[in-house]
């Protein structure tokens, strides 16, 4: 049984619904609930109808006009929006009793992320936020082997976009514009770094470098201390991301993903699955999305 009083459709699958219909929605979304062999991917809203009507035509299900109308419809909703329009439409959807399968960040304001977990909270209902690596197999795995390895005294990570570079799907993403590497690239590198490392206890110092690039200096509640290089506008050759720890172990670094964001969110919708079936909570539910969210306003207030 699902959890929050949802009984699961006839053969076990679950209805979902999909709020969004930018390029995320396109390249990861649409596919993976499409595809996914325990989801009846029932509909899709957006806040532009003729976008919500190609989304259902490409991958199935149908258009909603009413964002109401799908959350009713549905046992989870996923939500492949900008982040401050995320947050309001998560907490509405879980005060009603429908799962959430999220994406980073999950706000831009720590009160509405707040919001979110107050209501997943209240209902009982299931949340995973899909940070990408920690759904894909080797990283994945690696980041938990770490993790119960220990011993870390400190650790780097590169996280580097080029929204100017090439046909960059996201190149005309106003909220990315405007609040830049911190806030789209920077819950990645937080997403591997506190696993291993514990909760950040403090915000050293955020600086600023060239385009939208930050700098972090984090300490960890374990003792160390690492840290972060930001950035969505990075020259096109110096994009990609790269995190390494050093400690009692040496000196270790992430390995390189092979799957498609498509198969690394199948992962996250597995997992949210899992979670409202069995009532557990998932590392990266919505709780650990605050946290993200409650460490990058506080670089944003350094900087």
């Amino acid at each position: 049984m699902l959890s929050a009083n949802i009984t699961p459709t006839e053969g076990g699958d679950v209805r979902i619904g999909l709020l969004g219909t930018g390029p995320w929605a396109e390249i990861a979304y649409g596919p993976a609930l499409r595809d996914h062999p325990e989801v009846e991917f029932i509909g899709t809203w957006g806040r532009r109808p003729e976008a919500a009507a190609a989304i259902a035509e490409s991958f199935g299900g149908r258009p909603y006009a009413d964002v109401d109308a799908l959350i009713t419809d549905s046992e989870a909703v996923a939500i492949a929006l900008p982040p401050a329009v995320q947050a309001p439409l998560a907490a509405r959807a879980a005060r009603v009793g429908r799962h959430l399968l999220l994406d980073k960040p999950l706000a831009v304001d720590v009160a509405d992320a707040r919001a979110v977990v107050d209501a997943t909270t209240a209902t009982g209902v299931a949340s995973v936020v899909f940070f990408t690596t920690r759904f894909t197999g080797e990283p994945g795995r690696w980041i938990g082997e770490q993790a119960e390895r220990g011993g870390w005294f400190t650790a780097h990570a590169d996280w580097l976009g080029a929204l100017d570079s090439g046909d960059n799907p996201f190149a005309n993403s106003p909220w990315r514009r405007q609040k830049g590497g911190l806030w789209d690239v920077g819950p990645h590198a937080l997403s591997v770094l506190l696993p291993v490392l514990g909760d950040v206890e403090k915000v050293t110092a955020a600086v600023p470098g060239p385009g939208d690039t930050v700098h972090l200096v984090l300490r960890h509640t374990g003792g160390a201390s690492s840290t972060a290089t930001l950035s969505l506008t990075a020259p096109g050759p110096a994009a990609g991301n790269r995190a390494e720890f050093r400690g009692e172990s040496g000196v270790v670094s992430l390995p390189k993903s092979q799957d498609t964001a498509v198969t690394a969110l199948t992962r996250a919708i597995d997992a949210l699955i899992e979670s409202a079936r069995t009532g557990r909570p998932h590392p990266c539910d919505a709780r650990f999305g605050l946290r993200v969210v409650e460490i990058l306003a506080e670089a944003e207030r350094l900087l």
